[in-house]
């Protein structure tokens, strides 16, 4: 599966990514069904019938789960990986967090907010690392997740990998989830992780929210 490059607005920007085989865009402008219907039948129209082990049918159903439940609470940009075969094996989600007047936090003040799960619990010694990336400093988050199954049976266990990335010259924070419980498959799901946010960058844009190619004296 291939998707052309996409993203939403940070505040005069937008942020984008390139999206490799595999990756799929689920942001939806309007967070309906109906929006959700769309995108998932344009996406099932690019699949290779002959890579795909399970029904069209149970792909496009995945798809709009998936794009309406990342949806929800409007990030800035929402995803998901699937294998050539039709399996949603990851999920994507991009956040922008920042407030007019107020300073942004720091690395070391947002690290242990990276941790915090309304509906989990971490579940094992989270690797914590400090990096340059192009877009900005970052500090990347990996650990095990354990949640409580439906009617509270039991636990399922995930894995997660989450970015704080701290652009100059936004009062923004962008945050970066990316959540799989295929965690046979974690090490392959980490290193696309890790490649897709590498190539995250900021694109300003006009008034009327239309990408400006260039940009002379970008803010500091």
């Amino acid at each position: 599966m291939t998707t052309s490059e996409d993203g939403g607005a940070v505040d005069d920007y937008a942020c984008r990514f390139d999206f490799q085989p595999g990756w799929v865009d689920l942001t939806l402008s309007e967070v309906t069904k109906a929006s959700a219907k769309e995108l998932a039948t344009e996406a099932v129209n690019r699949l290779n019938p002959l890579s795909l082990e399970i029904e069209k049918s149970a792909v496009y159903d995945d798809i709009v789960d998936r794009a309406v439940e990342l949806n929800e609470d409007n990030p800035i940009l929402a995803g998901a990986y699937y294998s050539d075969s039709g399996v949603g094996l990851a999920s994507l989600r991009v956040d922008s967090y920042g407030e007019e007047g107020v300073s942004r936090p720091t690395a070391a003040e947002v690290q242990p907010l990276l941790l915090e799960w309304s509906n989990a619990e971490v579940a094992s010694d989270p690797d914590i690392t400090y990096l340059d990336l192009p877009v900005g400093p970052a500090v990347r988050v990996q650990a095990v997740l354990k949640a409580k199954r439906l009617l509270g049976f039991g636990r399922r266990l995930s894995e997660f990998v989450k970015y704080a990335v701290f652009p100059p010259g936004l009062n923004s924070l962008i945050v970066v989830t990316v959540t799989w419980e295929a965690v046979q498959q974690t090490e392959e799901l980490t290193q696309l992780t890790d490649e897709l946010v590498s190539t995250m960058r900021l694109v300003p844009l006009d008034a009327a929210g239309n990408e400006i190619t260039a940009i002379p004296n970008p803010p500091k």
